[in-house]
């Protein structure tokens, strides 16, 4: 298996390049080539100003993380299934004492004494206080002060050095060239890339063309309106859970986006009466809650659609859980879920990054005032999230770390669901890259979204029903052209994985893009997206007390999501376990034809009409709709 986040790094670098000072023996460790939107330097930094340094040491065995995870995902290896434990996961991959040594020997040597160096309990961080003077001469790099449009300041550098066999052992350093800073203008201020998600209008958020008048159940009508039934025929969802003590579907929300359970209830009244009465299980991270101080579509859509559609396809005999995440003064990051679920993330390589993840208690006052969540919640068997980012809204370590996070979940046999983003080949926001990496509305690069682009998730775009087509065709569906567009294309961070490299470079050699290389990363060796895809135009949702039409990948993923928990129920039943990570067995030769091929439509942005459409996979819809008895079947022979 080769795409291992050693490949990711040079991909990286080729992407962030800066031209490389000759200073043996020190290497470039990290760097940017440009400051973000909204930013200015203002000056250099005081020599004499006091830095809390943050080395986060890499864990052992990272290296291998993508071989442990093919070793009980790929179908044909003797050890598929053959799940890890939280505690073996964590004895394999924390930090080793000689890394610990080896980082302290090097500061020690460097002039600062071993009173000052704290190590995390965990050895996941080595802290020291440093004059911005010891710090420069310590990475070879000059702190310079930026200001935000806001007023705020940030201390950043371009780039610095580390010598090669320290390196080795440092996975980052911060303060350093991370620019994903919170502001703490909180109140109508720009939110921030790494903690803005949830915020109305913020990733991948599902679009509505407005309220409905009427009660739609026929399935004559599904080009127009998709309900559950719409769903059940598309794919042949015909399966009633027998399983469901074991069994588990999670559906991860981040405040203030909530659900009512006023419209859970009307839904359930015309579409899913075994949902009368019910609401999800709510599991609280970090001061999360169902708020209702705010409400309307773009606060109570996002909730909505995702458990309606999730816990009418699981039927009501399966509980589902909310993981809802962050309060609403300081939000939450998907690491701070990430910490909920696995207590070991909370430390792994270092853990969170202070100036993306939100704090708890909360450091400014007004916020949950309880300890972080850390290794509180149980992850379920099958975890579907709506909301994505931008790649290149975070740094490649920050994409990196949590990319290895969502292998060890695939490693605990969790499968991982991830939006690929609503407007095609552009990013979240209808956002492209320039040529100096920022990104603008006027900018012509194709801009990747991520999670989507981390080889250990799911990505999964969008579909609809083809105008007056209906659902008895042969196949129906076409990429989705109305509202949105499905999120696809090419990562600029992750190498190609090799599970999906026959299906990519068959696309690749049979349908070229006929765009030049300076816009899109046709270099054939990086992660591609989405992986599969599901319907995702023109849902009717309850949404405030009103039947509204819905649009998105953010409809496309928790139906996904409900369709493998119905597998894994099926497995649980004969003793089997979960699927886990599925991108290997469902690239593989034995699950070929096992989704329908959709072969129409395009994903236009950046000024293109983005790629096609093809037959086999093609990065618009992926390997194409789940065909849940080809799926069941082949599942149910596997081990």
């Amino acid at each position: 298996m080769h795409y291992s986040l050693t490949a990711f790094f040079t991909l990286s670098l080729a992407v962030v390049s800066l031209a490389e000072p000759t200073l043996s023996p020190y290497n470039v460790h990290e760097k940017r080539s440009a400051i973000p939107i909204g930013w200015s330097y203002t000056r250099r930094h005081e020599s004499a100003a006091t830095l809390p340094l943050r080395i986060a040491l890499k864990q052992s065995n990272i290296e291998f993380i993508d071989e442990y995870l093919y070793d009980v995902s790929h179908p044909e290896s003797a050890n598929y299934g053959k799940h890890w434990t939280a505690g073996e996961i964590s004895r394999k991959f924390s930090p080793s004492e000689e890394s610990v040594s080896t980082v302290r020997d090097w500061l020690v040597e460097n002039g600062l004494a071993s009173e000052r160096i704290r190590v995390s309990s965990t050895k996941g961080w080595i802290n020291v206080i440093v004059t911005v003077k010891e710090a420069e001469r310590l990475m070879n790099t000059e702190y310079n002060v930026y200001t935000h449009v806001s007023g705020q300041e940030h201390v950043a550098c371009e780039a610095y050095h580390l010598p090669e066999h320290i390196s080795t052992r440092v996975d980052f350093v911060l303060p350093s060239v991370n620019f994903d800073v919170k502001l703490k203008g909180r109140s109508g201020s720009q939110p921030e890339p790494g903690r803005a998600i949830g915020q109305p209008g913020v990733g991948t958020t599902p679009k509505t063309t407005g309220t409905i008048s009427q009660t739609v159940t026929e399935l004559e009508q599904c080009d127009q309106y998709i309900t559950p039934i719409c769903l059940r025929a598309l794919y042949e969802l015909v399966y009633e859970p027998v399983a469901t003590e074991k069994n588990s579907y999670g559906v991860v929300e981040y405040t203030p986006q909530a659900y009512l359970q006023s419209d859970l209830q009307m839904f359930a009244m015309n579409y899913s009466t075994d949902l009368l009465g019910k609401e999800p299980v709510m599991v609280s991270i970090d001061g999360g809650y169902a708020q209702t101080e705010y409400q309307g579509f773009d606060y109570n859509g996002e909730s909505a659609l995702d458990l309606q559609y999730g816990m009418t396809l699981v039927t009501g005999k399966q509980n589902v859980t909310l993981y809802q995440t962050g309060d609403m003064v300081e939000g939450a990051s998907f690491n701070n879920f990430l910490d909920a679920i696995d207590g070991s993330y909370c430390t792994f390589e270092g853990g969170d990054n202070y100036t993306v993840d939100a704090q708890y208690p909360d450091p400014y006052g007004g916020g949950y005032e309880g300890p972080e969540d850390c290794g509180t919640a149980t992850p379920a068997y099958v975890i579907s999230t709506s909301y994505g980012y931008n790649e290149a809204d975070l740094t490649p370590f920050y994409t990196a770390r949590q990319c290895a996070e969502y292998a060890k979940l695939g490693l605990m046999g969790v499968t991982i669901l991830y939006s690929s983003g609503d407007y095609g080949v552009a990013g979240h926001g209808d956002y492209c890259l320039n040529p100096n990496g920022t990104q603008s509305s006027t900018g012509t690069i194709f801009n990747p979204t991520f999670p989507g682009t981390c080889p250990y998730v799911t990505s999964v775009g969008a579909t609809m029903v083809k105008p007056n087509a209906t659902v008895f065709q042969a196949q129906p569906e076409m990429a989705c052209m109305e509202v949105i567009y499905s999120g696809g294309g090419f990562s600029n961070y992750f190498a190609m994985p090799s599970y999906q490299k026959t299906a990519v470079d068959y696309y690749l050699q049979n349908y070229p893009p006929n765009y030049p290389p300076s816009i899109w990363n046709s270099t054939g060796m990086s992660r591609a997206l989405p992986d599969i895809s599901a319907n995702g135009a023109n849902y009717v949702v309850a949404v405030d007390g009103q039947f509204e039409l819905v649009y998105g990948t953010s409809c496309s993923s928790p139906v996904s999501g409900a369709i493998f928990t119905m597998i894994n129920d099926a497995r649980l039943a004969i003793g089997k376990g979960p699927i886990g990570f599925i991108n290997p067995t469902i690239y593989s030769a034995g699950f070929a034809g096992a989704f329908n091929d959709v072969t129409e439509g395009s994903n236009p942005g950046c000024g293109t009409e983005g790629y096609n459409a093809t037959a086999g996979w093609d990065p618009v819809t992926g390997l194409g709709t789940p065909n849940f008895p080809k799926l069941l079947e082949n599942w149910l022979a596997l081990p």
